[in-house]
């Protein structure tokens, strides 16, 4: 099988994403509160209740429903208004998402082997600045945003759209992700489909797999971060 085209989900797959903890941590910081342990237990506690409501159905579709399902259901959970607004522009900050320490050279040897790129990701903001920040940006030929698309995984509208825009057809793609029913949806458009686990940390390096598959030699990249 020769792949010309790799599509990769973002979160979870090329950057972190942060845990309940390191949300409430970080929101409180940016309203210059105390950071206790105990106080982003708190926090953290009330998030995880909130959690199925805030991943409803269509919620990364359009920017103005993923604002308002989010300070809806944080003010439910409890969390005054202040707390409320900083804790939405955390979770809007594709800058608190630490890329993986292999997604560079990753990305740059799939390039260098004349494979396209595409991220594909359910989110509600434009993460392309992040790409341009670590460099990344040339690097990706396509980025298909839910709320650009008015869809979201696992739509295959969302996988079909990609693949016209790379200019491949499904069974010259592979799609990599970290969840079993947005990413895993790929196959059903016909395109192989890699699911990694998802990132604990940026120092997981899981990419080797993606390099093995498209037949991309991995072994000058650098280790040393």
């Amino acid at each position: 099988m020769v792949f010309r085209a790799v599509l990769l989900d973002w979160r979870g797959t090329l950057v972190t994403t942060l845990t309940e903890e390191d949300w409430a941590r970080q929101a409180l910081l940016r309203l210059g509160r105390p950071t206790w342990p105990d106080l982003v237990d708190h926090v953290a506690a009330r998030l995880r209740t909130a959690e199925a409501a805030l991943d409803a159905p269509g919620t990364d579709t359009d920017a103005g429903v993923h604002r308002r399902t989010y300070l809806q259901v944080l003010s439910a959970a409890g969390l005054d208004d202040d707390l409320v607004q900083a804790l939405y522009a955390v979770e809007s900050d594709p800058g608190c998402n630490t890329f993986a320490v292999d997604v560079a050279d990753t990305l740059r040897l799939l390039n260098g082997a004349g494979l396209r790129i595409a991220v594909v990701s359910d989110v509600h903001v434009d993460i392309r600045p992040a790409f341009e920040a670590a460099g990344l940006a040339g690097l990706v030929d396509v980025f298909t945003l839910s709320f650009e698309q008015g869809v979201q995984k696992p739509d295959p509208a969302m996988f079909t759209h990609t693949l016209s825009a790379l200019g491949v057809a499904a069974g010259e793609a592979l799609m990599v992700g970290d969840r079993s029913r947005p990413d895993g949806a790929a196959v059903e458009s016909g395109i192989t489909t890699l699911l990694v686990p998802p990132l604990t940390g940026p120092e997981d390096r899981r990419l080797h797999l993606v390099l093995a598959l498209c037949g991309v030699a991995s072994g000058h990249i650098s280790h040393a971060r």
